[in-house]
């Protein structure tokens, strides 16, 4: 464990939006240091001059360096994840890496064999779990005031066109976003999973309706699914809508009443009704993170890094592993595999 009377010493890989988000957030943290960052664009071109910390044109530029470093976050484009995080892992640091973990279930299980060989975490980003909402329903799921889980229907209707599909953006390229479960619903994916575990008799019809000249993949999706502990579900989702997002949400139906989790990025309880029991007043959910038109997954990356700091520096557990991460992949992939 890192004394604590020294600060947890951060390198970000990938200056992007997230990247950003990352630097800014252990900036803030009173038991973190940013340390370096690193891009492949050149830093006037990356609006990152408050930052006065060395900047390296490559992860192996800044590894050649052997600057102190303790924790390395990984932001970059998600079919780069993997190779970044065993990197940083052999050079024997813990990761942080944004959603998903890797494109593939071996990549993943790389990374988890990295960390073993040399003793280090893997921590994997999903934020989402933090919001109000979700530690709610996840308290009431766990305690079984619902009971029996009979049905679970999530919807996630965005709009992403040409403001985000951009020439120069690596989002839309198959081998480096992945495809839409990957980049923009891994988080409700995740959700589902931890709430409900795993699922199986997977059936998935996709289609591309109007992103043929900006993607490699698919733009809308009904997914319908069992769960290996009981019920039903589906995942239908879209980012063929025009203009704005329209919704993310997920309702429950099950043996003792019924709730549905709404918004734009599942931030609002919409419906409580369950036998014998008085909704709680949440605290508000943070707003969804800017990306220029669009509004993403919730910001609340601030939980994660505190979350590194308790394992890093106390001993706890961390929030969202590498095994949780590396599942999310497994689940996408399946999903992918039962397509029509």
């Amino acid at each position: 464990m890192i004394q604590n009377s020294n600060k947890i010493k951060f390198a970000v890989v990938g200056c992007g939006h997230i990247g950003k988000r990352h630097a800014e957030m252990i900036n803030r943290n009173t038991n973190c240091e940013l340390v370096a960052l690193i891009d492949i664009k050149p830093k006037n071109k990356l609006d990152i001059d408050q930052y006065q910390i060395p900047f390296f044109s490559s992860i192996e530029e800044f590894l050649n360096d052997n600057i102190t470093t303790d924790v390395v976050t990984i932001a970059t484009p998600n079919g780069h994840h993997a190779k970044h995080a065993i990197l940083s892992l052999e050079a024997k640091n813990h990761v942080v890496i944004e959603k998903p973990m890797a494109l593939n279930k071996i990549d993943g299980q790389q990374i988890i064999d990295s960390a073993k060989k040399v003793s280090k975490q893997v921590f994997t980003v999903m934020q989402n779990r933090y919001s109000p909402p979700s530690v709610w329903i996840k308290d009431i799921i766990d305690k079984n005031i619902l009971g029996d889980i009979y049905s679970v229907h999530i919807n996630s209707f965005w709009n992403r066109d040409e403001r985000y599909y951009t020439k120069d953006s690596w989002h839309g390229d198959k081998k480096l976003d992945g495809g839409t479960l990957f980049t923009q619903f891994s988080h409700f994916i995740d959700i589902m999973y931890w709430l409900f575990g795993d699922i199986k008799n997977i059936n998935a019809i996709m289609k591309d309706f109007k992103h043929q000249n900006m993607t490699d993949f698919e733009d809308a999706g009904i997914i319908n699914f069992e769960f290996i502990n009981g019920g039903i579900g589906n995942f239908n989702f879209s980012t063929a809508l025009f203009d704005k997002n329209m919704e993310s949400s997920m309702t429950i139906i099950a043996e003792n009443g019924a709730v549905k989790i709404g918004g734009q990025y599942m931030n609002e309880v919409e419906y409580c009704h369950i036998d014998n029991y008085k909704m709680p007043i949440l605290a508000p959910t943070n707003p969804g993170n800017d990306y220029g038109a669009y509004k993403g997954s919730a910001q609340n990356h601030h939980y994660v890094f505190d979350n590194v700091v308790e394992v890093l520096k106390h001993g706890k557990t961390i929030k969202t592993n590498a095994l949780e991460g590396m599942k999310i992949v497994d689940i996408i992939e399946r999903i992918y595999a039962s397509r029509s």
